[in-house]
């Protein structure tokens, strides 16, 4: 029952104090998780590729997925509604009571002091998995590991992806590429080298 209680407040806080949707609570969810002792680096990497490749929003999926491994089905439902009930109340008492809340310059000029942030926030998570995945460089973990295979499957998708944005005149579906990734993944990886 405790850690029901756990991971309900921890998402909570995560959900509570975090803007800018998903992407931005990664690096919280990180701190939390791998403060708590819940996952390993490694597992919580892994986490993230498949709360980005399946449907829902990613700190929905994370909540999810961290909740479900360490209570059960309790688990999940605990973290996840942590998560999303500080949302849910916001947005609640903002319709209520703000219904043109955009037209007051304090917000304006609160929203538009949060979006160089939100977008820091986003830009360090991706240099974070970025160093992790590919150069197999950890928190705290300054030895080199290169995933020579992952550097050309990224290479291959950033590749593809701007040949269809030049053949087609639009980006390419993220489903699509997440698609091509997992089968260039499924062959490159099982090669013996």
């Amino acid at each position: 029952m405790m850690i029901l209680l756990e991971l309900f407040l921890t998402f909570f806080e995560i959900g509570a104090l975090t803007f800018g949707g998903g992407y931005a609570m990664i690096p919280f969810v990180r701190e939390q998780v791998l403060a708590h002792g819940w996952l390993t680096e490694e597992e919580l990497l892994n986490m993230i590729a498949v709360s980005e490749s399946t449907p829902g929003p990613i700190a929905v999926n994370m909540a999810t997925f961290v909740g479900s491994d360490q209570a059960g089905i309790l688990g999940s439902a605990a973290a996840t509604l942590g998560v999303v009930l500080p949302s849910f109340i916001i947005i609640l008492v903002i319709s209520a009571l703000l219904k043109n809340f955009l037209k007051y310059k304090g917000v304006g000029a609160f929203l538009s002091g949060v979006r160089p942030c939100v977008v820091s926030l986003i830009l360090g998570t991706a240099i974070t998995l970025f160093l992790s995945v590919l150069l197999g460089i950890g928190a705290g973990d300054f030895e080199l590991n290169v995933d020579f295979i992952g550097i050309v499957i990224f290479a291959l998708v950033v590749g593809i992806s701007l040949i269809y944005k030049k053949k087609k005149g639009k980006k390419p579906s993220p489903i699509l590429m997440i698609a091509i990734s997992a089968c260039l993944g499924m062959v490159l990886y099982s090669l013996p080298i």
